[in-house]
């Protein structure tokens, strides 16, 4: 069980990241695409979308295009810096974080629209800044929905399986997170260990669930 217990910390590192990574960029992009009005603003709402409905081994491929040796970006960081991003677990975290972008990107429009401009607009006469209309207006009235979009993605990337296999591998220690490691246990006949790595993601996935469900925009405090 020992392999159980590295591979869960391992999700847990990856989906971490992954959530931060798309904290700022879910957040930066979906307040861009409600607050900004210009040409060919849906199309990308809709090519930021595709990772929700592509299959996870065809996003894998195009990161193995994108971010390989023979890459443009793995080409560019392996001759310029020596980086190698394909089976580490940093890749995993790539893999993780374009998964799950879109539950943060979406969840952060709806909530950004959701807040009335007149309030922001009220906040401009009396003399405050941009960014601190951001941070003191904009952002308070649509935490809500940012964090459900944030715990939702989290659920995703500690479930993430195929485009982190095409990316990362299956390596024990190094790049095997729960998913992979519950379809290794199978594969082997260790039916205890999947049994026990199956229930740790269901669990979690659970409560993240029931609380993003609690955090969802329009719902009155204490309504059960």
């Amino acid at each position: 069980m020992e392999g159980a217990w590295v591979a869960l910390a391992l999700t847990l590192k990856v989906a971490g990241w992954a959530t931060a990574l798309n904290l700022v960029l879910g957040v930066a992009v979906g307040f861009v695409l409600a607050r900004k009005r210009f040409i060919g603003r849906e199309l990308l709402d809709s090519m930021l979308t595709l990772p929700m409905v592509l299959p996870p081994t065809v996003l894998g491929y195009y990161l193995l295009v994108v971010i390989g040796r023979r890459g443009p970006i793995g080409g560019w960081l392996e001759s310029n810096f020596g980086i190698n991003l394909i089976f580490t677990w940093q890749g995993a975290v790539i893999a993780a974080t374009i998964v799950a972008f879109p539950l943060v990107f979406k969840a952060a429009r709806a909530a950004f629209e959701s807040v009335d401009p007149q309030l922001e607009q009220a906040a401009r006469v009396l003399g405050v800044g941009e960014l601190a209309i951001f941070f003191r207006v904009t952002l308070p009235l649509a935490w809500r929905g940012i964090l459900a979009g944030v715990l939702l993605a989290f659920a995703r990337a500690t479930g993430e399986f195929g485009a982190t296999l095409m990316v990362a591998g299956s390596i024990p220690g190094k790049t095997q997170t729960l998913s992979i490691a519950v379809y290794e246990a199978v594969q082997a006949g260790r039916d205890d260990v999947a049994n026990f790595l199956v229930l740790v993601v269901s669990v979690t996935c659970v409560a993240v669930l029931l609380a993003a469900g609690r955090l969802a925009p329009g719902r009155v405090a204490g309504q059960p």
